[in-house]
């Protein structure tokens, strides 16, 4: 049943990594304003359930990679775009292995499929900010970068309540200090960076997304994954088996880091 389903999904899935070279919507970014109409006929969707507001862990650098060394959890993050049944699909595997996850969701992706926000929140995740557009933001002039954190801000505020748990910048691994200083200004006290790249936006096949990232997770792993993509939704059972087999647990980045 997964497989059929990733495979449908792989057709028509919205397939954009956080490689720029793949960057799909850097010739189709929408006007500056409100949330994109809802299709006609169309009511808007349930509100979600109230999310986390931005983690504050006094302590912490401005920018984490990854949580304590000396425990025994790990947090698989997710970039939040691609076809909504997919989404589904591995937010299921996750929970199927009593795992939590943290999605950072684009912004237009919430504009064309907002009760996402909900099923991921209904599914005990986590729910971030990772910029409107998901454009190279490290290398925007300031009142753009801004306004692609801002604009995702303000659709999670009015789907869940609330800005989200984490900031995540797109298209860099790192923010510089410039788009930190914008993500603590829009009100995110941290910047989430990972120390664990699965590269399955490259869509190399389960087996070595499943070997990438549990070559490299140790304790306290921040891993970078993504929604959309067929061979991250067959990979994870048996990254949380592997996981599991070495006494890890999967959690929300909050629940990592504090």
């Amino acid at each position: 049943m997964l497989r059929a389903a990733a495979s449908a999904a792989a057709a028509g899935a919205l397939v954009s990594g956080c490689d720029p070279h793949r960057d799909v919507d850097s010739g189709a970014v929408r006007s500056a304003g409100g949330p994109s109409p809802s299709r006609a006929g169309h009511a808007p969707p349930a509100r979600a359930r109230a999310a986390r507001p931005p983690t504050r862990v006094p302590g912490l650098p401005v920018q984490i990679a990854h949580g304590p060394r000396n425990g025994r959890a790990v947090a698989l993050t997710f970039h939040g775009r691609g076809d909504p049944k997919m989404a589904t699909a591995l937010l299921g595997e996750a929970e199927r292995a009593g795992a939590k996850v943290t999605v950072l969701a684009i912004g237009d992706w919430l504009d064309e499929q907002p009760a996402m926000a909900r099923r991921i929140l209904d599914g005990g995740h986590e729910l971030g900010n990772h910029t409107m557009h998901h454009r190279n933001i490290c290398a925007l002039p300031a009142a753009e970068a801004y306004a692609e954190i801002s604009r995702c801000a303000d659709r999670l505020r009015a789907l869940t309540g609330t800005i989200g748990s984490w900031f995540r910048p797109s298209q860099a691994r790192r923010a510089t200090d410039l788009v930190a200083g914008l993500a603590r200004k829009a009100g995110y006290p941290h910047v989430l960076s990972y120390d664990v790249d699965s590269l399955d936006a490259n869509d190399p096949g389960a087996p070595a997304v499943q070997r990438t990232v549990l070559d490299a997770v140790e304790p306290g792993s921040v891993v970078s994954l993504h929604l959309g993509h067929a061979g991250t939704v067959a990979a994870l059972p048996p990254i949380l088996d592997g996981l599991r087999r070495r006494g890890l647990r999967a959690v929300t980045t909050t629940e990592l880091v504090t």
